[in-house]
């Protein structure tokens, strides 16, 4: 989601709410930003200086919470972006986080496992005290996974103590919750389900196009198969695959485990599709899982899908949504679809902190009651008062961090 985007759906949200223009000011400003270097000397005894940021919006609801993404285009004004984003998305899943967010500017394609490692490492070090299990408890996000996280949870632990809740995300050989790596794809089904059965619509037999087949993508085709939908399409950054029958997600997801793109599949039923062929698909579900600003003003006239679930962050431009808006397309926004990882992550961070382990069946069935309500009460905030999902699901998390700042003094 852009910086522009961020604060237009934010403006939407205080005006329903009547925020004031001391909260408004307040709400709208992160608490904290960090900006780092993060030396790195390379495999061949040369050496490289990155840049690194970590932005803390509010911790009025709990230490803030956010993931650690390492791309070129990680710069600061698109942390301070999904920082807020964050603080929405934790005040509107209703778990006692704030909202963070944090990278280095770094392509990590060009880095070796040993350069990605000493990287992971120097940044966890220079981020040293404004993190910490009930400060700010990070998380992976774009081009980070759990051995990224192990790293620094590892790095943390050598500096404090031992401290598995200071990250989450982590492998669950380490103190990650069975269920979490899945989280954000299966919630998004959870969500979907919740928006189906709310307007009298079965999920079994619906017809979803998923743009992008990584961990979220994958997550949600096998979950939606395993609840009767069938997937038709589904793309990756080499092109898709659409087969109107459904197309074999155990295979497909066989084929990219090992490494190989949609691009080259060889003896799997199905035609091959481009990504932007993907997107204008007929279908009863879109769901892109993967890049943003995938559906904008140039597209949307030709998007034919009934549903867009917004499984990737800010993947439909505001332009756009106004027009769904007005064709009366259903946008589930990307603040409660994919509310799942970070909800997940709340329940990884409980159980270390208790030294307990659920088991994966009660994560999972948490994760959906809670998801549940989420979008029941986005729901109903919406239909109250004539809005868009996007702008009820801002609207509750806003307020809900508006209040708690309120009884906290901080005005």
């Amino acid at each position: 989601m852009t910086p522009v985007a961020s604060q237009r759906y934010f403006d939407q949200a205080a005006d329903l709410i009547h925020l004031s223009d001391e909260l408004r000011q307040l709400l709208s400003t992160p608490q904290r930003e960090l900006t780092l270097q993060v030396p790195l000397t390379l495999d061949d005894g040369t050496h490289r200086v990155y840049s690194g940021y970590r932005v803390q919006h509010n911790r009025a609801r709990g230490p803030y919470k956010g993931g650690v993404r390492f791309h070129p285009a990680a710069d600061l004004a698109k942390t301070r972006s999904l920082a807020a984003l964050m603080t929405w998305k934790t005040a509107l899943v209703d778990i006692p986080f704030g909202g963070a967010k944090g990278g280095i500017q770094v392509d990590p394609s060009e880095l070796s496992v040993t350069e990605m490692e000493r990287l992971t490492r120097r940044f966890t070090e220079a981020l040293g005290p404004a993190i910490g299990v009930y400060r700010d408890i990070p998380a992976p996000d774009m081009n980070t996974n759990p051995r990224v996280m192990a790293w620094m949870m590892d790095q943390y632990s050598i500096m404090e103590t031992y401290s598995p809740a200071v990250v989450t995300g982590k492998p669950v050989e380490l103190g990650g919750a069975p269920g979490r790596d899945s989280a954000t794809g299966r919630g998004a089904v959870d969500v979907l389900e919740s928006h189906l059965n709310f307007d009298g619509r079965p999920l079994a037999g619906s017809r979803v196009v998923i743009q992008g087949f990584g961990n979220v993508g994958s997550w949600m085709a096998r979950t939606l198969v395993d609840r009767g939908a069938h997937v038709i399409a589904l793309s990756d950054v080499s092109g898709g695959i659409y087969r109107e029958q459904g197309l074999d997600i155990d295979a497909l997801s066989a084929h990219t485990a090992q490494g190989g793109l949609l691009a080259d599949l060889d003896g799997i039923e199905g035609d091959g599709i481009t990504n932007a062929e993907l997107i204008e698909l007929e279908c009863d579900v879109l769901a892109p899982a993967a890049l943003g600003d995938v559906i904008t003003i140039d597209n949307v006239d030709r998007v034919k899908a009934g549903v867009i679930l917004e499984a990737a962050n800010g993947p439909t431009t505001p332009d756009a949504d106004e027009v769904l808006w007005d064709r009366r397309v259903a946008v589930i926004p990307d603040i409660l679809a994919n509310a799942g990882g970070v909800t997940g992550s709340y329940f990884e961070w409980t159980q270390n902190i208790q030294q307990f382990s659920w088991s994966e069946d009660r994560f999972n069935q948490e994760l959906g009651e809670r998801l549940s309500r989420a979008y029941d009460k986005t729901r109903a905030m919406a239909d109250e008062h004539s809005v868009k999902l996007r702008t009820g699901a801002f609207a509750l998390g806003v307020e809900r961090v508006a209040s708690a700042v309120t009884l906290l003094g901080h005005r």
